[in-house]
């Protein structure tokens, strides 16, 4: 066979491999599987082959032998988020330790039009297992899927499913700890940007915001609460920090609802002239690399979004060995992490 003039070497297949190493088809498939009932010679004869012809077992006629794909499905709500880095990395690090390999799709943000064609893309592919990560636009399709193949959520709370298991940040203990870090360094004017995106249910900017509002009103503060809201992007956070400083009563402090946003609120103090910390104390959540960066460093609820990875791959390895137990949340325990960004208030 030729395409554009070149000839074409037909892919070698099991029977050429059987018949290079002398032994039946059945015996080659035994080695590809690593059964023990093959000897060593032969084994040795059909690696030998493999080696020889550059032979590669077709996945596709893999999974219909073996009736599973080792394959899983990962849909994450936002690419451009660096709380994914981290968390892709301890994911991916115990998958592929135990012989899956991750397919890996960017859904539109909050989008469920484009979240819904990518999961029953995910269908299609046969994957063994779904992982869920950050807050996705709720959709039947999501409870369709679940029923009939693992599925679990990773910094998503906001489904209510028999058998999808949740892997969380404690996010009202996240926003308390922010708070009282600021209100023991001396503020009192303290506001948060939040992440309570209008016209969706945000479990985990509902919490924050509730964490924040909680310690406030507990340590005596509940006439300065004050609440600009956010989307969980760099771009919210700079507009409503410009809100919050141009108004007749600015804040010392702010508790942005992620690093995104924080980000976002420092930049608006640098270009309004408003020193960091010395006049505003910012504080952010998730503790990304972003926070992490010498230039930059931000004091940053540390959401452990490497353990978070790790925990979710390990949930969603056990709900596929057993998909019929009951739905578990797991909740990561966080820390702060002070740097740069927060001092007492001036004056």
């Amino acid at each position: 066979m030729s395409v554009n003039g070149e000839h074409l070497v037909p892919r070698p297949t099991i029977r050429d491999v059987a018949e290079r190493a002398g032994v039946s088809k059945s015996l080659v498939s035994l080695v590809l599987r690593g059964s023990p009932k093959v000897s060593p010679d032969r084994r040795a004869a059909v690696d030998r082959a493999i080696a020889e012809l550059g032979y590669r077992p077709n996945a596709a006629a893999r999974t219909l032998r073996e009736g599973r794909s080792r394959a899983i499905g990962v849909l994450l709500n936002d690419v451009r988020h660096p709380w994914y880095i981290d968390l892709l990395d301890g994911l991916i690090s115990v998958l592929e330790a135990n012989g899956r390999h991750v397919v890996l799709s960017g859904g539109g943000r909050l989008d469920r039009r484009m979240d819904d064609s990518v999961l029953r893309g995910f269908l299609e592919l046969e994957v063994d297992g779904f992982i869920l990560a950050g807050t996705q636009a709720n959709s039947p399709v999501i409870a369709e899927i679940a029923s009939v193949v693992p599925t679990i959520t990773v910094g998503w709370r906001d489904i209510d499913l028999p058998r999808v298991d949740a892997v969380a940040n404690d996010d009202l203990l996240g926003a308390t700890l922010a708070t009282r870090h600021l209100i023991e360094l001396g503020h009192r004017k303290i506001a948060h940007i939040s992440g309570r995106v209008s016209g969706t249910s945000n479990v985990v900017g509902k919490l924050r915001q509730q964490g924040y509002e909680d310690t406030m009103r507990a340590s005596g503060l509940g006439e300065y609460i004050r609440v600009e809201p956010g989307d969980f992007t760099e771009d919210a956070g700079y507009r409503a920090t410009v809100r919050l400083l141009s108004s007749d009563q600015p804040p010392t402090a702010i508790f942005a609802v992620d690093d995104m946003t924080c980000l976002g609120a420092q930049s608006a103090a640098s270009e309004m002239n408003i020193d960091v910390p010395g006049r505003l104390s910012l504080v952010g959540y998730d503790n990304s690399y972003l926070a992490r960066l010498r230039s930059i460093w931000i004091t940053s609820v540390d959401s452990a979004g490497l353990d978070a990875g790790r925990l979710a791959a390990r949930t969603l390895l056990a709900r596929v060995a057993d998909p019929g137990r009951a739905a578990e949340l797991h909740l990561l325990t966080p820390t702060l992490q002070v740097r740069g960004s927060t001092a007492p208030p001036p004056g």
